[in-house]
């Protein structure tokens, strides 16, 4: 069989290489880290939510956006510093508003399929990631969003969703440790959560078992496309060595935000933007943190803030989108709101110990992942998930397996003829 490449260990890249070694082929895993999951995919909000599918082509995000830009603390954070990339960018986002219902309908459906394949991996490969099926609570504290969420909710019930409206009591039910005031919400008890670094670092180790090579802590420098194929060059991060990692077959890009410019390399343009996200993971030491702490996860739709319960002693928070290139700093005034709606939502729970992170979500302006060949023959991708990286990998990493078959034997069949 057929000896690809696959840049980028991170969740999308992991279960690409999975599904084509599945499919019989030979994979090499090229990244600039020295782990699998050491960017977006290290500590993300943990949720594998259909209900959450949404994209966020909408006249009501824009001025949403335009409303908060003053504040430091708003859930999104817009740098007006001019960029080419960022306006051009704005610009096609602003132009996929009108297929913001189709667009939706399609991510819910696929992140209902992604469900199935990922954990049918996760049995199979024995990959504990404290995943919890407990579903996913929606609470507004805003009459205004609430009485919105209702035709959100048509359109993922469009997809497929099983999502129904809950009153303040049923959702203290749902889960009991939740305080404050409440117009209501929105339940998806087919949603789950997951620790998406230990589940990709538990893939990883499971692809080197059917026999793929990890070449870690390579930056790619080069991509030559030819007939016979693709030749990559690498440096090392480590002692700035640079060398040809080999020729394969074909290609397959997975490399989250740093998918443009290796696109770019080959000809392709993928307008993917970094946007940046934050998270905390609150250490659950004593038992009373562990007990106020809630085991069913949240989306709060007015702060934009969503919850995993990740085991025992840990809980994760995340939130934000931040406009500000291939920025990477943890910034103190975006991690405060987040320990502080701990504070308010769950006083039971200690913040003495708190871990915060950033990462850089790669988002294309539809929202929706990039997945199929590119131009030039031989290469394809799967990227630009955005804030779905952890919900959509498992299936669109076998789309693009089943894309690489089908060009495959598409070749064949021409060299028969």
């Amino acid at each position: 069989m057929s000896h690809f490449a696959v840049i980028g260990a991170g969740i999308t890249g992991i279960t690409t290489a999975y599904a084509l070694l599945e499919r019989g082929h030979h994979v090499t895993i090229i990244d600039r880290q020295p782990l699998p999951a050491m960017e977006t995919s290290f500590a993300n909000g943990g949720q594998l939510s259909a209900s959450n599918a949404e994209v966020w082509n909408s006249v009501g995000t824009v001025f949403k956006g335009l409303r908060w830009m003053a504040r430091r603390d708003a859930p999104l954070l817009f740098n007006p510093r001019p960029g080419w990339h960022k306006f051009s960018w704005i610009a096609e986002f602003l132009g996929a508003i009108p297929r913001h219902d189709v667009n939706t309908v399609e991510t819910v459906r696929l992140a209902i399929e992604a469900r199935k394949y990922l954990f049918g991996i996760a049995e199979r490969e024995g990959i504990n990631f404290d995943c919890e099926k407990r579903g996913i609570l929606h609470i507004y504290r805003n009459a205004a969003s609430f009485a919105d969420a209702a035709r959100t909710n048509e359109l993922v019930r469009a997809g497929g969703l099983d999502r129904f409206q809950v009153t303040p009591e049923e959702m203290r039910r749902i889960d009991p440790t939740l305080s404050g005031d409440y117009c209501g919400g929105y339940y998806t008890p087919s949603d789950a959560t997951g620790d998406i670094c230990k589940f990709t670092r538990g893939l990883a180790a499971a692809c080197e078992r059917k026999g793929a090579m990890l070449q870690l802590d390579r930056a790619v420098q080069a991509i030559a496309v030819h007939e016979r194929g693709v030749t990559i060059r690498t440096a090392s991060l480590t002692d700035a060595r640079i060398e040809d990692v080999g020729h394969f077959d074909g290609l397959v890009i997975c490399a989250g935000v740093g998918s443009r410019r290796l696109a770019a390399m080959i000809g392709d343009r993928v307008n993917v933007y970094p946007v940046k996200g934050y998270s905390i993971t609150v250490m659950l030491r004593d038992e009373t943190s562990q007990a106020a702490a809630p085991w069913v996860s949240l989306l709060d739709e007015d702060a934009k803030i969503v919850t995993s319960r990740l085991g025992k002693d840990r809980f994760r928070v995340a939130g934000t989108a931040e406009f500000n290139g291939e920025n990477r700093d943890i910034r103190a005034d975006r991690i405060a709101p987040l320990v502080q709606w701990v504070r308010q939502l769950f006083p039971g729970v200690s913040v003495g110990e708190v871990l915060p992170w950033a990462g850089l979500r790669p988002m294309l302006p539809d929202m929706m992942p990039r997945v199929g060949a590119g131009r030039r023959q031989r290469v394809f991708y799967n990227t630009g998930h955005g804030h779905l990286g952890w919900t959509l990998s498992a299936v669109t990493a076998q789309m693009v397996a089943a894309t690489i078959d089908q060009a495959l034997e598409a070749e064949a069949a021409l060299r028969v003829a």
